[in-house]
């Protein structure tokens, strides 16, 4: 809900209130972003009436005073913004937008480059209007309304939003900024974006335009970053803001892997269940910006958008620029209150199409059982050996076009190798799909080898500086997206490759990052467009295909999570989460993802062992507890796993059938974290701090639980074992509080060679460790495990948890005991007996 009375404008979603105000200067002054506020006085308590003089409904106080930041004198040594307000400095002003050159020296919200040289603005507040819906004429991706599911009802999922567009005005350069601010009250989510129209009839250079700005009136905050490289995204930092400047950005011509654009701000203290925290987002897939800066005076300002490195728009008379649009929420039951507010978001006003909701298939990518070593037999042969054990997608990874032996060649020419697949896609797909199992590819169109057809025939097509040395990443250059002509191509050519057989699934990947950034379709003055345009042109063909194939499925992928941002969720509903199966450090790549976006958009994938990019040896069961909280598949050679992992494969699937309405459509919530300890900590005499439990660090523990609370599951998975260590637990999260629940573990058998020679303890005979009888033995004897099965209320599940069975302490083994050896894990069900 919009509500405006005396300039004063109060945002409301349902539970949380943004305020600010228009001050006599025109300048917009942010009064207020937290938990739900009541910010107006009742007109009847407006009207109020004394002995000696009646007040004006016009002169009333509106309630929301007390808001105000009070103001007499300036502070010393700052500049006036005029003469006329002697009290004020825009320096020390929480402000909704700011600028250079008027005595605000903090981050700027917008910069320009005028026509005579000066880079001074100053937009002031010229009207205001309130409508419904996202806007007309968006250039860029954006979050959508939705019909609600019982509007009448608390608890309805979606809605359309209500939208504010406050316009500025800058009347010594003749410019118009719009803030738009719309309310996706359901989920407590407000969408920012800003529009810059050049009214005046000189061309202006923007060399700033951010899409958000938050001004707080303290410092303190703990602004969190998600950062990291190639197989190693989200790690999640926590850095205090008391004095100075942090930035979170990218300048790679993606999001990137390096920073994420999602960050989160909150109190220290705050917890996974406790606390204020706030989360902020971009729909934008490029080179992003986030600034946290504390001012002289202990305010607090955070801005964000594109990134301004290399940024020059040129503007010309009656030209519209848009920013991206950032994404604000506010939770005040810590961060997965705030977790829980983003995931209705991105799955009820971001993911959109066909699959929004549609059931995801498990699938089986070709990729870590043969990289570029394919043919139509190989093939084949593995997706007969999916099918057997119930998986329902098989993806034929690259290698399959004319040329692609190795990362060298022929990215750009997408025509099937005829000696690799006779048949070509058409063929290959209608065997598979005879099988009885879907078929997916793999593409990456933005890219090109020199050594390609493609590149032989059109050199100009490419983002390279004419005549300089050019800096490749794996072995191939980037499509120059600027170009309309490049963008017709991929169309096309996609068109040819999605339409030539029964596809049901494109991978799209991007293995680079920009270098050498320069189009030989822009004069030079419009270099500082390339990156923006070029994201522009990507959306334009993206846009395109996914519309003309509504029935396939893509998923997102940049070298793993290198382009994971909710612009690329506008198009695709999932995204590849990291080229890291290893699923201790998934674990941590996907709690990092799960701050800022669903899991079930989050692919992840059971792969063999020793782990391809840590040579780790993870139990199968770990690797498929960790990758089923995702989209879900695997990445293995199927054709050469025994027996006895096939089996375990099939029961997998068989279980994951079972429960995936839970673990794709469920809501996900944090417990325990391998993050735990990284949190910065401040107390009272104490100082900067990290924090230490017995099992900080060691533990991730996770829950997802069906939107009718009626069923849950539960995960925990350790990293290395500690000796003598028997205690451990089990605490669910969003069950019923009243409600009784049936909580269960899976059935277990162990291994017998998992004790190595300790099985001569109870031998009659002596066994060699690993020698023949014991090999011989641990086909027919296996060890039962643990049994955890208990009638539980809800709120004791939550609250105090479940005391599991002891722990393997090196005292003694029977089926009491859990063995939980290093990078072991378990999973627990909870079915709702009675409400």
């Amino acid at each position: 809900m919009i509500k405006n009375k005396d300039k004063v404008y109060i945002l409301s979603t349902d539970h949380t209130t943004y305020a600010f105000r228009v001050l006599d200067t025109g300048h917009l002054e942010h009064l207020y972003y937290g938990r739900k506020i009541r910010a107006y006085l009742p007109e009847k308590l407006r009207q109020r009436t004394d002995a000696e003089e009646s007040v004006t409904a016009e002169a009333a106080p509106t309630g929301a005073e007390s808001l105000f930041e009070k103001h007499a004198f300036a502070p010393g040594c700052t500049n006036l913004y005029d003469a006329a307000h002697p009290a004020w400095s825009l320096e020390d002003m929480n402000l909704e937008m700011s600028s250079y050159g008027k005595g605000d020296n903090r981050e700027p919200f917008v910069e320009i480059l005028h026509s005579d040289g000066s880079f001074t603005s100053d937009f002031l507040f010229e009207k205001a209007e309130i409508f419904e819906g996202e806007g007309e004429g968006r250039m860029l991706p954006y979050a959508y309304g939705t019909e609600p599911t019982d509007p009448e009802k608390e608890g309805s999922v979606g809605g359309v939003p209500e939208h504010l567009c406050i316009t500025l005005r800058d009347k010594q350069y003749d410019l118009i900024l719009e803030l738009h601010y719309l309310i996706y009250a359901w989920c407590d989510v407000i969408t920012r974006y800003s529009v810059l129209i050049n009214d005046s009839s000189e061309n202006i250079s923007i060399r700033r335009l951010m899409s958000g700005q938050l001004d707080f009136d303290k410092a303190g905050f703990v602004m969190s970053t998600f950062t990291g490289a190639w197989a190693r995204e989200m790690n999640r930092s926590d850095i205090a803001l008391q004095a100075g400047k942090v930035v979170n950005a990218s300048y790679l011509g993606c999001s990137s892997s390096h920073a994420n654009p999602f960050v989160m701000l909150s109190h220290f203290g705050t917890t996974e269940d406790t606390g204020d925290a706030y989360g902020l987002n971009l729909v934008y897939s490029g080179n992003h910006y986030t600034a946290g800066e504390v001012s002289a005076y202990g305010k607090t300002r955070i801005v964000w958008g594109l990134n301004p490195q290399s940024f020059a728009w040129n503007l010309a008379p009656e030209g519209r620029f848009e920013s991206p649009e950032a994404v604000m929420t506010y939770s005040h039951k810590g961060f997965n209150g705030m977790s829980r507010h983003m995931h209705d978001f991105v799955s009820e006003h971001i993911v959109r199409g066909e699959w929004k909701k549609k059931e995801r298939p498990i699938l089986l990518n070709s990729w870590e059982a043969s990289y570029f070593d394919i043919n139509e037999h190989k093939l084949l042969r593995l997706a007969k050996a999916a099918k057997e054990v119930g998986i329902e997608l098989f993806v034929m990874d690259d290698g399959w076009f004319s040329g692609r032996n190795d990362d060298h060649t022929s990215l750009g020419d997408w025509v099937a190798d005829r000696s690799k697949l006779p048949g070509g896609l058409k063929g290959l797909s209608e065997k598979v799909k005879a099988l009885g199992i879907d078929f997916g590819i793999w593409v990456e169109p933005e890219m090109v080898n020199v050594q390609s057809r493609l590149y032989e025939e059109h050199p100009d097509w490419t983002l390279e500086i004419p005549g300089k040395p050019h800096s490749e990443g794996r072995n191939q250059r980037i499509l120059d997206l600027t170009q309309e002509a490049v963008q017709d191509y991929i169309i096309e050519a996609m068109d040819r490759v999605f339409s030539s057989g029964e596809i049901s699934y494109v991978k799209w990947d991007m293995n680079r990052s920009m270098t050498d950034v320069f189009s030989r379709a822009l004069p030079a003055e419009n270099q500082g467009e390339v990156f923006h345009r070029y994201m522009m042109g990507f959306y334009r063909v993206i846009s395109t295909l996914t519309q003309k194939f509504p029935h396939i499925l893509f998923e997102g992928c940049a070298s793993g999570g290198n382009r994971f941002d909710l612009g690329m969720l506008c198009f695709f509903p999932q995204i590849w989460g990291s080229d890291d199966t290893d699923a201790i450090c998934r674990a941590t790549i996907q709690t990092g993802y799960s701050y800022g976006y669903p899991p079930q958009c989050v692919s992840a994938h059971v792969s063999s062992v020793p782990n391809h990019q840590t040579l780790r040896r993870t139990p199968l069961e770990t690797r498929f507890a960790v990758a089923a909280f995702g989209s879900f598949g695997y990445e293995c050679n199927l054709c050469d796993m025994s027996s006895d992992e096939l089996e375990k494969i099939k029961s997998q699937v068989a279980l994951y059938k079972e429960w995936r309405s839970v673990f794709a459509g469920g809501h996900f919530y944090r417990g325990r974290s391998f993050f735990a300890g990284s949190r910065v900590e401040v107390e009272a005499g104490a100082g900067m701090r990290f924090g230490n439990t017995q099992d900080s660090g060691n533990v991730t523990e996770w829950t997802v639980v069906s939107p009718d609370q009626k069923l849950a599951v539960g995960m925990i998975v350790q990293k290395l074992a500690t000796p003598n260590s028997q205690y451990q637990y089990m605490r669910m999260k969003g069950l019923k509080e009243d409600g009784l629940y049936h909580f269960t573990g899976l059935p277990i058998k162990h291994n017998i060679k998992t004790f190595g020679d300790l099985v001569n303890t109870v031998a009659p005979v002596h066994v060699k460790q690993d020698g023949l009888v014991h090999g011989m033995l641990s086909k027919f004897v296996k060890m039962d495990g643990e049994t955890e099965d208990y009638l539980v209320y809800g709120d004791s599940l939550m609250y105090a948890g479940v005391k599991l069975s002891q722990g393997f302490g090196g005292t003694g083994f029977d089926d009491r005991v859990r063995l939980f050896e290093d990078f072991a894990s378990r999973l627990y069900f909870a079915r709702l007996v009675e409400d």
